[in-house]
């Protein structure tokens, strides 16, 4: 029993993302709402696009951990990112991040207009799915 995430025949192959993921029976499938770049007292870590992507994946991260799983285990991410922010320095910090040996896992990413969270430049929600055995 094994997670899937493939490019399939007919589709772009691309080393930054997967376009199909099949987690198997059995499987736990864990979900991580939006997280920004706030730190744990609910301040916003910077003003700067980069700083708040890489903490907002480090949000997803110890989310993730809390649940037995980590940044290798996800198999798809939403990543928003504000139409104000930089957005070279706001994806760049995440796609860093977001690489990983293997089959990567599926991106979808947008520019939105605003976000829930004053100040905030970038959120990223995640699922993941752990096979345990």
């Amino acid at each position: 029993m094994e997670i899937t995430l493939a490019s399939p025949e007919g589709l772009v192959v691309s080393p930054a993302f997967s376009h199909v993921a099949v987690v198997p029976p059995g499987a736990t499938t864990i979900y991580v709402g939006g997280q920004n770049g706030i730190d744990a007292t609910g301040a916003m870590v910077s003003s700067d696009a980069a700083d708040q992507s890489l903490r907002a994946v480090e949000n997803a991260r110890i989310a993730l951990e809390s649940a037995g799983a980590g940044l290798d285990d996800v198999i798809s991410w939403t990543v928003l990112i504000h139409q104000d922010a930089d957005l070279r320095a706001a994806y760049g910090a995440v796609a860093s991040r977001l690489a990983r040996e293997g089959a990567p896992p599926l991106v979808t990413a947008a520019l939105v207009a605003g976000l829930g969270v004053p100040g905030a430049l970038i959120e990223v929600s995640a699922v993941a799915a752990v096979v345990r055995g």
